[in-house]
């Protein structure tokens, strides 16, 4: 187990390290909305602030709303994915670094919401003007981390079942 629980202090930690560094430097060199384009037409750095969720939802709701909603659900899945990071093969080392990147990405994103009561979004891809909500490097690694860990379950091998001749009860 401890090699496992490095892998996780180690993922996690660098995800968050990059996430909170990203973002002071967002905050130190731009004010909210401000905008760098890039690559002209597909990639800007925007500073924009999400009081809400994916894609702003309950962005409406109330401070104090939201605040209790986030942090009981950021509990809630952080305690999830220690049970299924324990849970999982000790040999199943994508699944250690897409849990570990899941963690990392969720404690970054709390560290904004407990700081600020929002999180610091900055990474604007768009093409003809029609823009993916900005997002930030917690956002990647939940993101890369979600898609991983549905190809894992989507692909998991599985042990065939036993026959009622093979059954040993």
């Amino acid at each position: 187990m401890g090699k496992r629980l490095t892998i996780l202090a180690v993922v996690s930690l660098a995800i968050i390290a990059l996430d909170q560094v990203t973002k002071a430097y967002i905050l130190k060199t731009m004010y909210l909305h401000q905008s760098i384009p890039i690559f002209p037409e597909y990639f800007s750095l925007t500073y924009i602030r999400n009081p809400g969720a994916a894609f702003g939802i309950l962005a409406s709701s109330s401070s104090g709303f939201r605040m209790v909603f986030f942090l009981i659900t950021s509990i809630f899945a952080l305690g999830l994915l220690l049970t299924i990071f324990v849970r999982l093969e000790s040999s199943d080392w994508w699944g250690q670094l897409t849990i570990a990147s899941i963690f990392g990405g969720a404690i970054g994103n709390l560290i904004d919401r407990l700081q600020f009561g929002e999180v610091i979004d900055f990474l604007d891809f768009y093409v003809n003007g029609y823009h993916w909500p900005a997002f930030n490097v917690a956002d990647m690694a939940i993101s890369i981390g979600v898609c991983s860990l549905f190809f894992l379950f989507a692909f998991e091998k599985r042990k065939p079942a036993l026959s009622p001749q093979e059954d040993p009860s």
